[in-house]
């Protein structure tokens, strides 16, 4: 069996304001269904390993985590390896719901932007107010980034954690870097 390869193999830029790096291999399991339904939420906290999002939310802890995707949408993130394992014991348990689970981990990319300046970077390149008072950790957005769909969350100040299609990867990573150019600061954070 041959070893899963991230989109971009853990590509790192640093030169810059900030320092942008793809994560690497993340299990990624989209739940659909009834958010409100408790079969629903029990299966979803055991496989995350933490309690549900509000809307609008991530909740993080080690590799586990869980974000708010839609009303009816969850994204469950997990250790690459346990993806799989994680995805059996979802469908078995929510066996006689109406709930749709589905591995998505080698479709997607994930990328971490780094640094006092993170807002500034993420800012040029998401229509989203990221002023302290209005984006804080632990918030959740999809949007776009430039001409891609893409979602992020701040798991902590001064750290974002960004997804989107594997296909759009190099983009992303080239949008990030030539945001972080140095000399390119704003200022407004």
């Amino acid at each position: 069996m041959s070893e899963p390869v991230s989109a971009l193999k853990n590509a790192i830029y640093h030169d810059g304001i900030v320092k942008v790096s793809e994560v690497g291999n993340v299990g990624m399991i989209t739940l659909r269904g009834d958010l409100a339904a408790k079969p629903l939420q029990k299966a979803a906290i055991a496989a995350a390993g933490v309690n549900m999002p509000d809307q609008g939310h991530c909740l993080t802890e080690g590799a586990g985590g869980m974000a708010w995707m839609s009303p009816d949408e969850l994204l469950i993130m997990c250790a690459y390896a346990d993806a799989h394992a994680k995805l059996a014991d979802l469908q078995e348990k929510l066996a006689g719901s109406h709930a749709l689970a589905a591995n998505v981990s080698d479709a997607r990319a994930m990328f971490e932007v780094r640094g006092p300046l993170a807002r500034e970077v993420m800012s040029k390149l998401a229509p989203v107010d990221l002023s302290p008072s209005a984006f804080t950790p632990g918030m959740f957005r999809r949007t776009r980034l430039a001409q891609v769909p893409a979602a992020f969350w701040m798991p902590e100040e001064d750290v974002f954690r960004l997804i989107c299609f594997r296909s759009v990867a190099q983009y992303v990573f080239d949008l990030l870097s030539i945001a972080a150019q140095p000399g390119s600061e704003v200022g407004v954070y």
